[in-house]
């Protein structure tokens, strides 16, 4: 797969492919440089109730972001590109929530072929099910806000799991 994705800025030029990840699975990647703080895609998805969410959650959904009190946001959608930016414990952009909208938003300069990457900001429940494997410095292993970081760090030494190809973070 080779998506690419638009810019949300008035050059429209193309910024983000996808393709294979050494992160995990697929990645988006700069195709130039993008400057600190702008919007690079609009994480897409269908609009759902609490109670739905939770049912999706359960059924191990990782794709659904919280949008308000009422109503939360399932990217796992064929028209949701943005589902296959991987995390980072040291993330070069963040998800912004703007009006109901959530933005990919790059949180300092990215250069060309840099994999762009944020914190999923996942809670300590069932943390041990989602190791991190983005291989940054700042790993703590598994894939949780940066809220968490301290407490992980604390935990060790851990037996990290090992991925498919018998690697620990």
């Amino acid at each position: 797969m080779n998506a690419k994705i638009r810019i949300d800025k008035p050059s429209d030029q193309e910024v983000i492919v996808f393709r294979r990840s050494p992160i995990h699975g697929l990645g988006g990647f700069a195709s130039q440089r993008i400057e600190k703080e702008v919007r690079m895609i609009e994480y897409l998805g269908e609009k759902i109730n609490k109670s739905e969410s939770l049912r999706r959650c359960e059924a191990n959904n990782e794709f659904i972001f919280r949008l308000n009190e009422t109503e939360d946001l399932d990217g796992n959608v064929a028209w949701n590109p943005a589902r296959w930016i991987n995390h980072s414990c040291a993330p070069n952009c963040e998800a912004e929530l703007d009006d109901d909208r959530i933005w990919i938003v790059a949180l300092r300069n990215i250069e060309p072929n840099e994999e762009i990457t944020f914190n999923y900001g996942y809670d300590l429940e069932d943390y041990q099910q989602y190791p991190c494997w983005c291989g940054s410095p700042q790993c703590v292993g598994f894939i949780v806000a940066e809220e968490f970081f301290e407490h992980l760090r604390q935990q060790r030494p851990y037996q990290w799991p090992a991925d498919k190809y018998g690697q620990t973070p």
